[in-house]
């Protein structure tokens, strides 16, 4: 016989997380089930390739279809996922982001109207309430350095708000999961606490095969989980609701292997399912500098400028500066000839404490897709339009002409990468142009929702994660509602939100 829960999560980052812990505080029996270790404060240490190995995805790589740089895809493969290895960084979508949305979706909000900031405002405020959200005004001495080539070029550094608290010691660990507890990811400020209750199970090193869906007589509909755990058992869970909050690269594709697509009989919205990936390309641009700068000693990024963050601006936001650990600083390294590689190689990482990295991100039009091979494999595309191109070009040039603006003896860059893909299951109103509707649920099968940035139907030109996870917050509170009577009634004496 299998277990039942109220709902069962798949994933733990910015939105399953957040939906779990939620939903467990608010009285809900939840199962989260994270394919990753879990790792906590009193494992994580500044052992950069140790990490990449415990607590990230293996490298994955977009290939264009023009022939142009492939795309490097970085995610977090842990509890509390990409949110326990990142920079922290709380910035809420802009009115210009999210007119994009019902555009391409026909997204609506609770009053009927094209979906905008005002509908995410509720879930902003309660989520950087529960985060401790703060600006962080305390430069390091390489932001000093480069703030004055950003204001020879008439643009400004702003301090960014952060989900850091101050027990922040600007050890530079980040990237490697907080060893102070300081940085607030899914597992500090909302697993945790809803494991106290007793109401959530968190099961980490269990890899979800599939999710199971049946056909009671009124179309398709979710009734549990398939999953293997880490000894290699494989286990079935019964549940009220589903939340596939995966990853916006994995999601796509534990759908698809479902059968979401034949239990819908191949529908518009099914055939959407792994579309639209967007990546909001990302470069690190370093310059060398006469004064150490140690950005391996440093909050990860301090400040921003957003002066081109509007696509008619040019469609990029530049953050100043982020942290530099060795590895990744040698392996990406670039100039006007190509990869470095030999003497000039060498050369620069001799001086590895003199560069200090500016992070550039570039917004895109969701023109990528991730496919579920039949063999079992995954296959990640990008087809960057012209426009994109000369985007993420400007922003490079941009970045360069900073650096060389204060002062930067030389100037090396990394291809482009990502840790922000979005939009391969995206919400709207209209079932041909989107996967969920506006509460997240399937078009196709009923009670499976997604929950995670494969949400977003435009990318965004800021850092997604706090979007994502206001978003986890508006789902956790249409299902802890139950409209459609999918769960069951709380036990008695649960104390809500205890």
């Amino acid at each position: 016989m299998s277990e039942r829960f109220d709902a069962v999560v798949v994933g733990s980052g910015a939105g399953g997380g957040v939906v779990a812990g939620e939903l467990a505080q608010h009285g809900r029996r939840v199962l989260l089930l994270e394919i990753g270790p879990h790792r906590t404060a009193a494992d994580f240490t500044r052992w950069e390739a140790r990490a990449s190995h415990d607590l990230w995805w293996p490298l994955r790589m977009a290939i264009p279809t023009d022939g142009a740089e492939p795309i490097a895809l970085f995610g977090g493969r842990c509890v509390g996922g990409t949110t326990t290895i990142n920079t922290k960084i709380a910035m809420r979508a802009d009115e210009c982001d999210l007119e994009k949305w019902h555009a391409a979706s026909g997204l609506l909000g609770a009053r009927g109207e094209p979906f905008e900031v005002a509908d995410l405002e509720p879930h902003y405020d309660h989520v950087e309430q529960v985060l401790g959200v703060r600006e962080r005004s305390d430069w390091t001495r390489s932001v000093h350095t480069v703030e004055p080539g950003f204001r020879a070029l008439d643009a400004e550094l702003e301090p960014v708000r952060s989900y850091t608290d101050h027990n922040c010691m600007r050890c530079g660990s980040c990237l490697q999961g907080c060893p102070t507890n300081a940085g607030k990811s899914t597992m500090v400020s909302w697993i945790h606490p809803a494991c106290d209750t007793g109401r959530l199970e968190l099961r980490p090193n269990s890899a979800v095969r599939r999710v199971l869906i049946s056909d009671r007589g009124a179309g398709p509909e979710v009734t549990g989980v398939e999953y293997v755990d880490a000894g290699g058992d494989a286990h079935a869970v019964e549940a009220g609701a589903v939340v596939v909050a995966a990853g916006t690269l994995n999601t796509p594709q534990l759908l698809v292997r479902s059968g979401v697509p034949e239990a819908s009989g191949d529908s518009p919205s099914s055939r959407l399912i792994g579309r639209n990936l967007g990546f909001h390309p990302a470069r690190l641009v370093s310059g060398l500098f006469d004064e150490p700068q140690d950005n391996y000693i440093a909050y990860p990024v301090s400040s921003h400028c957003k002066k081109f963050q509007r696509d008619e601006d040019g469609g990029f936001i530049v953050e100043a500066t982020t942290v530099q650990d060795p590895i990744g600083f040698a392996t990406g390294l670039c100039d006007d000839g190509g990869p470095l590689w030999g003497a000039p190689l060498v050369e620069a990482l001799r001086k590895y404490r003199y560069f200090a990295g500016l992070l550039v991100m570039t917004t895109d039009d969701n023109n990528g897709s991730v496919v579920a091979e039949e063999d079992g494999g995954e296959r990640f595309e990008a087809d960057l339009r012209p426009d994109e191109l000369e985007r993420i070009d400007r922003s490079l040039q941009f970045t360069r002409e900073v650096l060389e603006a204060a002062g930067a003896k030389q100037v090396l860059w990394t291809a482009p990468g990502s840790t922000h893909m979005q939009g391969t299951c995206r919400m709207g109103t209209d079932p041909a142009r989107s996967v969920v509707d506006a509460n997240c649920e399937s078009h196709d099968v009923k009670r499976l929702f997604v929950g995670d940035g494969s949400l977003v139907p435009k990318t965004l030109s800021v850092n997604p994660s706090l979007t994502m996870m206001a978003l986890a917050n508006r789902l956790a509170e249409h299902l802890d509602a139950d409209p459609n009577g999918y769960l069951e009634p709380r036990a008695a004496g649960v104390v809500v939100g205890g």
